[in-house]
């Protein structure tokens, strides 16, 4: 029967570790624990109940324990079954195969965004990845026997964005351990409520607290972008699949053994140069962080990425995919790994997302990590360069710098603006940032601003200290649009920072970081369209990128 590992309690407190950059299946530093070369593949538990939610009367199946791994597995779910046409002759078991949960378990959404002129808006899909060890068999390739049953981290965390008009696909990889504000959140099967954390928790707690729609709701809350799916998928589900399509190139500069004296590491050993890894040796080059260069989880999410393109590219010229049942054995193979939100879940669903996602080239494909900066021994968003690329995510930027477009002219909005007298506009402190504290007062004295330019019904909200990069004037509805932008245009600012928002109730003033002192905000700088150098782009394109091997795990 189906039970889900992220229905334990709680999110378990680990003590900050130097070296604590990866994911490392002890939880404690290790990579891979000393046993992780030991296993030799594993299946997922056999089964294919559904898990619903719902307010039906019938009593839902518990949710199998199945451990869910990272983002390779998942988009090469996706990509199957848009290759595997013979996966309908399988339809209903192959349906019966995908598990779901619910997809946003906060309070609030980002906004969607505005369609492009042919009316496409883009899809973003959040691939999540779990270091839980719920089941014999993936705990067999895992290791870490000590954390066996504990709750689920969200230790690998991806956004991948489909542009509106399906020419360009980015994807964004946050480092596991990056210190943010985890949303409220209400876990739905049992009604339990996580209240919002401090302003400095790991971000793969998320996943503890209530499911992946935890997880959602945080990337939402940090990110403001939209999401419209996730997936997940699990350790043995990623050795089954890799097999399937026969192995996916890899390289390295220098011979590589990832194993230190201690037992810490994924086992991989492979030969200079390029290898085609599968199964097992698949998943160790996805968890290998000892033997990379830097030995960190930013090199394990770079070599992630070569692994993707790579994929990519493989399943593009379906390499390796020649036969029926080679394709229906990936297909069975790929719904049981599994896990989606309620908007994916059936094959039909897959199917129409994997051709978009088919539309797009390699060349057009970019992989980045989310730009950061130290805070002892974890992370966090990099000011200013981490904001750039969550809004040219937003604002359906290519990442590779290709045919960016001049942009819009501001429109002023259809609903005209009430008197300056009549506007009531709350004023928000949002000067706190990761570097500095809120300053004292500062919602107050832009109040009493405002209300010397005429409007009257400025009021200060004294009781809320925010996190804003730049000031912002934010609307609940259509018909405050005018009065938003008359606030805005006022003190100086471009229409476009007066944004539609559900987590306000009427015309709010959140003043920025970027305004904490003076009587008026800074001139926006022109906009800058350019992928920050600290994200570390890659080219899906790039067929000579190869990992750097850390001279102490060579052999």
């Amino acid at each position: 029967m189906r039970q889900n590992s992220v229905r334990k309690e709680g999110a378990r407190q680990r003590a900050p570790h130097a070296s604590d950059h990866g994911w490392d299946s002890t939880r404690h530093g290790g990579d891979d624990g000393p046993d992780a070369s030991s296993g030799s593949g594993g299946e997922p538990p056999e089964g294919n109940g559904r898990h619903r939610r719902g307010t039906g009367g019938a009593e839902r199946p518990p949710r199998r324990k199945r451990r869910v791994l990272r983002w390779s597995a998942t988009i090469l779910s996706v990509l199957i079954l848009g290759t595997a046409g013979a996966g309908y002759l399988y339809y209903q078991h192959l349906n019966g195969n995908i598990e779901t949960d619910d997809l946003n378990l906060g309070e609030h959404r980002a906004p969607e965004p505005t369609p492009n002129a042919a009316g496409q808006t883009p899809i973003n899909i959040l691939l999540i990845g779990s270091d839980a060890r719920d089941s014999k068999a993936n705990q067999k390739l895992g290791g870490a026997k000590e954390t066996f049953g504990s709750p689920p981290l969200a230790d690998v965390q991806m956004l991948l964005h489909l542009s509106a008009d399906r020419t360009n696909m980015s994807v964004i990889s946050m480092p596991r351990d990056t210190l943010l504000q985890i949303p409220k959140c209400t876990d739905p099967d049992d009604g339990k409520v996580y209240a919002q954390s401090g302003p400095r928790t790991m971000t793969n707690e998320s996943l503890g607290r209530g499911g992946p729609g935890c997880t959602v709701a945080t990337w939402e809350k940090l990110t403001n972008i939209h999401i419209n799916h996730f997936m997940m998928v699990d350790f043995a589900g990623v050795v089954a699949m890799a097999d399937a399509i026969g192995g996916v190139p890899v390289c390295v500069d220098r011979n590589i053994h990832s194993r230190d004296s201690q037992g810490h590491g994924s086992g991989l050993k492979l030969k200079k140069g390029t290898t085609e890894v599968q199964g097992k040796q698949a998943l160790q080059w996805l968890r290998t962080r000892y033997g990379f260069e830097g030995g960190t989880d930013i090199s394990r999410a770079k070599a992630q990425h070569m692994y993707m393109n790579a994929l990519v590219r493989k399943l593009r010229e379906n390499t390796g995919l020649s036969n029926p049942n080679q394709l229906r054995k990936l297909a069975e193979k790929a719904t049981a790994a599994l896990k989606v939100d309620d908007g994916l879940d059936t094959i039909k669903k897959l199917y129409d997302l994997s051709a978009e996602l088919k539309k797009v080239s390699p060349a057009r494909t970019t992989m980045t990590t989310m730009p950061f900066d130290y805070a002892g021994a974890r992370v966090v968003p990099k000011p200013g360069d981490a904001e750039q690329l969550f809004r040219l995510v937003r604002d359906d930027v290519p990442l590779d710098g290709k045919g960016r477009k001049k942009p819009a002219a501001e429109k002023p909005s259809d609903d005209p603006a009430a008197a300056d007298g009549e506007i009531a506009v709350q004023v928000q402190n949002g000067t706190r940032s990761t570097v500095e504290p809120p300053v004292s007062g500062r919602a107050g004295t832009v109040a009493q601003l405002l209300t010397g330019k005429g409007f009257t019904k400025a009021t200060p909200d004294t009781t809320t200290a925010l996190a804003e990069e730049r000031t912002v004037v934010r609307y609940p509805s259509k018909e405050l649009e005018g009065d938003a932008q008359r606030i805005a245009k006022s003190l100086g600012l471009p229409l476009s920072s007066a944004k539609k928002s559900t987590d306000v109730s009427g015309v709010t003033l959140i003043v920025g970081a970027d305004w904490r002192e003076g009587d008026a905000p800074p001139k926006p700088k022109k906009k800058d369209d350019r992928t920050p150098d600290s994200a570390d782009a890659l080219s899906g394109s790039d067929k000579k990128a190869c990992m750097k091997v850390d001279p102490n795990f060579t052999w």
